[in-house]
């Protein structure tokens, strides 16, 4: 306890601590639409598009930073996001087909790009996450995306949810299902950027399907999928941050091993109850 009082007294673990209990809120509550989507895969290539992204970035501008980083990042997501919605709209190929094509394309110039930008050291830095080393500017912009993020998905929470489950009905019901997909869309692709900074973009998914795989497994109840998925993702993500200064291991990977520790406690609580309620009947 005093160890921790003492980190306390540290800005860059005050700020560790704040960056990690946004993202790991947002992300948690956002993974409740990636869980009713059915959407994990896609998240996954799109978060593979983040690195080429950064890589573009530091060939134009010659420098590596939080926010050249994050509009890069951004960028690429988007790009090739849309990119397969588009194909999909206006041909045969499902989503999943378009976005393996361009999420592989981007890997590749990536690759090829990364030898031009001389900055292949600090770009592996960014594989894993670089929480411990915000700055109040990086809060700043983690606070907008959970800002956007969390008033946008409670404003339109009912067209949303009413798009996922029923298209067709809520056509009829006057729902843009256009703009409501695009909207969802951007949801997760803001949530992923955050989680992008905090355990990079390999882990990034983590974040985005773990907490509401762990409410999912206790209840079916909607709400609790978005509510409680922000708070476990909130409490790992602080607790991650907690426990890997002391033990010097990279912040990112702890966060989705804490997140993977629960999702396994979780699921054998259940088990266990359900075999329990078998045995006795």
């Amino acid at each position: 306890m005093s160890d921790l009082l003492q980190m306390l007294d540290m800005p860059f673990f005050r700020r560790a601590l704040a960056a990690a209990a946004l993202i790991g809120f947002t992300n948690g509550f956002v993974s409740g639409f990636v869980l009713l989507r059915r959407s994990s895969l896609t998240l996954s290539a799109l978060s593979h598009t983040l690195l080429p992204g950064i890589v573009v970035v530091v060939l134009i501008t010659g420098v590596l930073n939080q926010a050249g980083a994050f509009t890069g990042a951004l960028l690429a997501s988007l790009i090739v996001g849309i990119a397969s919605i588009t194909v999909t709209r206006y041909t045969r190929l499902p989503q999943s087909t378009a976005i393996a094509i361009f999420y592989t394309a981007a890997v590749a110039l990536g690759v090829i790009l990364i030898p031009y930008a001389h900055t292949s050291q600090n770009l592996e830095q960014w594989l894993f996450g670089t929480i411990q080393t915000m700055g109040d500017t990086d809060l700043k912009v983690f606070f907008g995306i959970a800002c956007f993020t969390l008033m946008s998905s409670t404003l339109f929470m009912r067209p949303l949810l009413l798009t996922l489950f029923e298209p067709n009905v809520a056509a009829v019901q006057g729902v843009n299902v256009r703009r409501m997909n695009y909207l969802l869309y951007t949801l997760m692709i803001f949530a992923l950027m955050a989680s992008f900074q905090a355990v990079g973009p390999i882990l990034s998914i983590g974040l985005l399907v773990a907490p509401g795989a762990i409410i999912s497994l206790f209840t079916n109840n909607t709400k609790w999928l978005f509510w409680g998925g922000g708070i476990i993702g909130c409490v790992a993500a602080v607790l991650a941050v907690i426990i890997s200064i002391p033990l010097n291991i990279p912040t990112g990977p702890a966060i989705v091993l804490v997140l993977g520790t629960l999702f396994l406690l979780a699921y054998i609580s259940v088990t266990s109850r359900k075999f329990h309620s078998n045995t006795s009947s």
